[in-house]
């Protein structure tokens, strides 16, 4: 079979034909006596397992090799591709979520643009130093892809460099508040943490309303935090968990001073003392639990606060007795 047929059936252009010859790749098995290429049936299966293997991403060199070779591993030559696949669509994908992130910031030209690829690269920087100055530069004069800050702030672990990035992202406006939320789901806890940590530096109402929903997070350091910051918000529905968190010892002083902030109304105010007494009064709290909400009883307003130091004052347990006195020796003076 001549040269052109060979084509025609094989889809093989001519001139590649003659490239796999030049490059020993593959030759025509004879020739006419006119000195034209004539290719033999098993010339057309070579050929056909060329074109195969290069489907693969085989360089030409790596297919005559695979071909030649009798000692050739094709599970090596697999896994090794495999692994240069795997790279290739990550850079890929990388270079994607970079163009998706700048389109996102609307840029109005091409200054825009590269500002935001710088900006970009400095979040993906090594140095803490240079991420910190990207996340403190102005946000009014750089298109801030907020998805890329949402990413970082949920990466970094530079207190100085994450407190830069929350700052940032508070500023950029509401757009990461969802993505934040779906931080909080995150199967590592330090996320999650982040995650929390930043929705309650964003400003407005959603942020708020998902802050609300984290009081149900099966998280207990995001419960908190979202409970603090809620309850400095006057939102009451955080009590409760404030209340978790006296007894548990955990970031009990922030707790309580969010449930003073709460009992700046006089009805929250009761219903916060009634919930303290209860809690005191439960069979299974400890006695350094029940010191702390005693404690917390001190910046809780009203007479049933008032009436619940009293009692406390006479506890069977000295420590809450001396505390509930204390307390109402300064409620006195006041």
């Amino acid at each position: 079979m001549l040269i052109g047929e060979v084509a025609r059936r094989s889809g093989v252009s001519a001139r590649m034909l003659r490239h796999y010859e030049s490059l020993g790749l593959m030759r025509p098995s004879g020739r006419t006596g006119s000195g034209y290429r004539e290719y033999s049936g098993e010339d057309i299966r070579r050929i056909f397992h060329i074109e195969s293997l290069r489907s693969l991403g085989l360089s030409l060199r790596e297919i005559g090799r695979a071909l030649d070779d009798p000692g050739f591993t094709p599970s090596a030559l697999v896994d090794d591709l495999i692994r240069q696949t795997r790279d290739r669509i990550a850079a890929e994908t990388e270079l994607l979520t970079r163009l998706r992130r700048i389109d996102a910031a609307d840029p109005a030209g091409w200054e825009d643009v590269l500002q935001a690829v710088a900006f970009l690269q400095a979040l993906g920087s090594q140095s803490a130093a240079t991420r910190q100055r990207a996340a403190l530069s102005s946000v009014d004069e750089v298109p801030v892809p907020v998805e890329a800050l949402v990413e970082a702030v949920l990466r970094e672990t530079e207190p100085n460099v994450a407190g830069a990035l929350r700052w940032a992202l508070a500023r950029s406006g509401d757009g990461g508040t969802a993505l934040l939320a779906e931080g909080l789901g995150s199967p590592v806890a330090a996320v999650r943490e982040r995650a929390v940590q930043s929705l309650a530096e964003m400003p407005g109402d959603e942020a708020t309303a998902r802050l609300r929903d984290a009081l149900a997070n099966p998280d207990v350091v995001v419960r908190g935090h979202a409970a603090v910051t809620l309850g400095t918000r006057g939102i009451a529905d955080a009590v409760p968990t404030l209340i978790d968190m006296i007894v548990a010892g955990r970031n009990d002083t922030d707790a309580a001073d969010a449930l003073s902030m709460l009992a700046s109304d006089a009805t929250t105010a009761d219903q916060i003392a009634t919930r303290l007494v209860d809690r005191l009064a439960h069979d299974t709290t400890e006695a350094p639990a029940r010191v702390r909400l005693t404690q917390a009883l001190a910046d809780i307003p009203g007479s049933t606060a008032s009436c619940a130091l009293v009692e406390l004052s006479h506890d069977g347990n000295r420590a809450v007795a001396l505390t509930a006195a204390y307390l109402l020796q300064l409620r006195d003076a006041r």
